[in-house]
């Protein structure tokens, strides 16, 4: 286990997790990805979240995509193990298997077929938070889950004792700081928030975010981890120049999707030869020119 460090500050990278279309991982791949997040200037490493496809992955799966990347990562950075499911008694058994691989914390996003009330995901986010006594961040994802937390929500599941951070979408409004203020009122002073959606990471780490979970730092960390390093600092020139260097890469998340886009680069960039699984397809060829194009710049960082 990696010693006690702020877990949830600064640039937490989400690799993605290389698998053949039916989901058997390549967990040599996992291993070169989560090795070059190691040193980069990344405070964390954030396994099996969105960009590692966990809900496309089974226990079994995600348990020997967890055992290979701590192995890999060797103590060196907390990792961050993602371990949403539909039901209740799986996101638990998925947090059981992350720590007994020796994952550092847990990420929960509330997956659902059914709409959950707001109650039902109270009582699935405790159930979860106490199977373990790993540090949780609440996954607040609505364009994936279909589900928003009111801020009554994020106050009582602040409330219990392991749960410790919260992972924002990016406001529609763009106003950061005045939800972050808002946030700060209703959890403890030590209650991490932060930010994913990378295109808003400068934006959200300037305004005063505690963090920024990013697809791109997954296979750009040296890169990401100086934007986030310059925006939490609040040198906004630089943080905009890293930002511009990024911005082709944001435009193809935008109009593509992140995560396929980001199995396009790691085949670009021969780190993988994995495929999105399915049903989900790769990208064309007429796209990979325009993904060989926007990382360019982004590999010599």
């Amino acid at each position: 286990m990696t010693p006690p460090l702020p877990l949830f500050t600064g640039l937490s990278a989400f690799p993605l997790t290389p698998a053949d279309v039916d989901g058997h991982v390549d967990t040599d791949a996992l291993q070169r990805l989560v090795q070059r997040i190691v040193g980069s200037g990344a405070r964390s490493i954030g396994l099996l979240g969105s960009t590692g496809t966990y809900m496309y992955l089974s226990r079994a799966e995600r348990r020997r995509a967890t055992e290979a990347a701590i192995e890999a990562v060797g103590g060196r950075l907390p990792v961050i193990v993602g371990v949403g499911a539909l039901r209740t008694d799986e996101a638990v058994a998925h947090a059981c298997d992350a720590a007994a691989a020796g994952a550092d914390a847990l990420l929960l996003a509330p997956v659902s077929y059914t709409p959950l009330t707001q109650e039902e995901a109270f009582q699935h986010y405790q159930a979860v938070a106490g199977a373990t006594d790993l540090p949780l961040c609440i996954y607040n994802n609505p364009s994936t889950t279909h589900f928003s937390f009111s801020q009554d929500l994020v106050g009582r599941l602040a409330a219990l004792p392991t749960i410790q951070a919260v992972k924002m979408p990016l406001p529609g409004n763009g106003d950061f700081s005045g939800e972050i203020a808002r946030l700060r009122r209703i959890v403890s002073p030590d209650f991490a928030i932060g930010y994913s959606g990378d295109w808003g990471a400068a934006e959200a780490l300037l305004a005063g975010a505690d963090a920024f979970y990013s697809v791109a730092g997954g296979l750009f960390p040296r890169a990401m981890a100086a934007l986030t390093s310059a925006a939490m600092a609040g040198d906004e020139s630089r943080a905009a120049r890293l930002d511009t260097m990024f911005s082709p890469l944001w435009d193809l998340f935008k109009a593509y999707g992140s995560l396929r886009v980001m199995y396009t680069a790691a085949n670009l960039m021969g780190l993988s030869s994995a495929l999105p699984p399915r049903p989900l397809l790769p990208l064309g060829s007429e796209i990979n020119a325009k993904v060989e194009a926007a990382i360019a710049p982004l590999r010599e960082a």
